[in-house]
């Protein structure tokens, strides 16, 4: 395998040994008009499922351009089968969010409507640009979906049997309440609340499913987003792959 470009770019396009990828007006001014890269330079190329492929720049224009592949520099790396169901809060916040479960290896972001929650409607390609791009900064392969805003009640009534569900439930603050408790399983997901926490009818309804746990963050209240990077560090360092 070849060694690693510097710059990295996500391309909805296959990858191979001696593939063409053309570029769209976007991607030509962020390499040849931000970057300044020219006819010759090298690129890693990322789909989401053909891992990193260097290539170089075979036609370089303000308005396009065109990639040829040249080898694999790394292979396809998957994250564990997790999703993070998370309420939206401020927009930079919620791209906080987003940024950080795209690093931290989630396979499907999913934003719920919970009782408390402010937001009425999310931009989803805006913050699956946001996912785009930290899995371009960070190295990583994959690139998880952000799926549009959808009710946590009706999420939940349609929920698979075979996904375990981690809640972190704010009322359990300090307690020993760990993710060690739940019960073994290679799909899971994990709930993390609006800034308001859950409702008393929301909390029952997810204590009485089967398939729920509910977890404790440490002694101290987190704000949605802090929440979100300590239950996603909690669930890799013991139940995923780092």
């Amino acid at each position: 395998m070849s060694s690693r470009a510097k710059i990295r770019l996500y391309v909805d396009h296959p990858l191979g040994a001696g593939q063409t990828v053309v570029l769209s007006r976007d991607q030509a001014h962020y390499l040849f008009g931000v970057m300044r890269l020219t006819q010759g330079a090298e690129v890693a190329l990322f789909n989401g499922s053909d891992g990193e492929w260097t290539a170089t720049v075979a036609e370089a224009g303000k308005r396009g351009g065109m990639m040829e592949c040249k080898d694999q520099a790394a292979p396809q790396m998957m994250p564990p089968d997790l999703w993070l169901l998370f309420a939206p809060i401020k927009k930079a916040r919620t791209d906080f969010i987003v940024e950080k479960a795209a690093e931290m290896g989630a396979a499907q972001i999913m934003p719920v409507q919970t009782d408390f929650t402010n937001a009425e409607r999310i931009r989803q390609d805006r913050l699956q640009a946001h996912a785009v791009e930290a899995a371009e900064q960070c190295g990583g392969t994959y690139v998880p979906l952000v799926e549009d805003l959808q009710k946590l009640d009706r999420l939940l009534a349609d929920w698979p049997e075979d996904r375990q569900l981690i809640f972190c439930d704010e009322s359990l603050v300090g307690a020993r309440a760990a993710l060690e408790a739940a019960p073994e399983g290679d799909k899971w997901a994990i709930l993390i609340g609006p800034e308001g926490g859950f409702s008393e009818k929301e909390r029952a309804r997810i204590l009485a499913l089967p398939f729920a746990t509910a977890i404790s963050l440490g002694p101290r209240i987190l704000r949605a987003d802090t929440a979100a990077v300590a239950a996603l560090t909690l669930f890799q360092s013991t139940r995923g792959d780092w």
